[in-house]
């Protein structure tokens, strides 16, 4: 509620405005805020004490108080003039926001149904604010929603929270805070805690991550829903597990012990709860030890290639060198063809074949 109160010089002791010369008394007032249903302390204060007389009236002109003494709450007491002094002053009463309240609940919920949570306070004034939390993290879209009391003049405040369910939100925590200045920086909150439903999620992990023959290995099915997913299925190749004897099934353990080859194959685990089903599968391949022993490792392969590329480089350069050779000889047999063209027989051939000897300059030698 938003009330005026006059508080006005007595027009008996001032019954006109004091001259531009003259120190004239003037009311200093302040503001003043206050919840409903508590104590407002108003003041009044005058810079200079010379026996005026005040007085305090309320919106209607009724007087509350002249001086010290409680008026009778009549208008007739001290009559309004143009020519008085007077200050307004504001009061502000607030409303504060009743507790909120969280609707539109019903546990539980299936994973992909849409849920709408309303939050809602009333008696605020001015109006309150609302705001949606998921584990402390604020949510942002949302509706909100204001309405007015005419005859309290407070609010009535609601916002929905709209959004699918997701499994991730089982267990998530959801606020409703409501912020407003009546509440001294404390706001009031609401809370759901909620429950969703959804099929089991499932995953294989194994404890041999390369199973020999003779060894043995354990199967771990992990299912995850809600409800809880009722004992799992084991199965292998789409039957039954072949030998019970070394394929023990305890709960959701699958152990299988002194592998063979025989033991090859694809191994499912399927759990499930009154929600659905769900299932998961798992290859297992026995590696023979001495095949395994008989590989060359990593280094041993680089070696060979090593020694492939050197082999490769050796033959092509014992090609070049052959063809290198051949070219070669074809040319000495040329130059002794082209002494034969003349000659009556092979001997004068070689004799007249050039580069040959006997034809030659011969060398000298010098001595200094």
């Amino acid at each position: 509620i938003f009330s005026f109160f006059f508080l006005l010089f007595s027009s008996f002791l001032h019954p006109f405005p004091p001259s531009s010369g003259s120190q004239g008394q003037f009311p200093l007032t302040q503001n003043v805020t206050v919840v409903e249903g508590g104590t407002a302390n108003l003041t009044c204060r005058v810079d200079q004490n010379d026996n005026t007389s005040l007085q305090w009236s309320n919106p209607a002109q009724q007087t509350l108080y002249f001086d010290d003494k409680k008026g009778k709450l009549f208008p007739e007491l001290i009559p309004l003039h143009s020519d008085a002094i007077r200050d307004i002053l504001l009061v502000c009463l607030l409303g504060v926001p009743e507790k909120p309240q969280i609707t539109g609940f019903t546990s539980p919920v299936m994973e992909g149904e849409r849920m709408q949570l309303t939050c809602k306070t009333s008696g605020s004034k001015p109006a309150a604010d609302i705001r949606w939390f998921k584990n402390d993290k604020e949510v942002k879209d949302v509706k909100y929603v204001k309405e007015e009391d005419s005859a309290r003049k407070t609010f009535t405040v609601s916002s929905t929270l709209d959004f699918l369910a997701d499994r991730s939100d089982d267990g998530a925590v959801v606020s409703c805070r409501v912020d407003h200045e009546s509440l001294n920086s404390t706001p009031q909150i609401a809370m759901q805690v909620l429950e969703i439903h959804y099929t089991p999620l499932v995953k294989i992990i194994s404890s041999n991550s390369w199973p020999e023959e003779g060894q043995s290995i354990i199967l771990t099915c992990e299912s995850k829903g809600k409800p809880v997913p009722e004992p799992v299925l084991w199965t292998k190749d789409g039957g039954e597990l072949p030998d019970p004897e070394r394929m023990v099934v305890n709960g959701r353990v699958l152990s299988i012990s002194f592998l063979n080859k025989t033991d090859n194959g694809t191994y499912r685990c399927e759990a499930k709860n009154p929600i659905g089903r769900n299932s998961t599968e798992y290859v297992l391949i026995v590696h023979d030890p001495n095949a395994l022993a008989g590989q060359t490792g990593p280094d041993h392969a680089l070696i060979g290639g090593i020694v492939a590329v050197v082999v490769f480089v050796t033959l092509c350069s014992i090609i070049l060198l052959g063809r290198y050779l051949a070219r070669h000889k074809g040319t000495y047999l040329t130059n002794e063809a082209k002494g034969a063209e003349d000659a009556p027989d092979a001997d004068t051939a070689i004799i007249n074949a050039e580069g040959s000897q006997v034809n030659a300059e011969e060398k000298k030698e010098y001595f200094i």
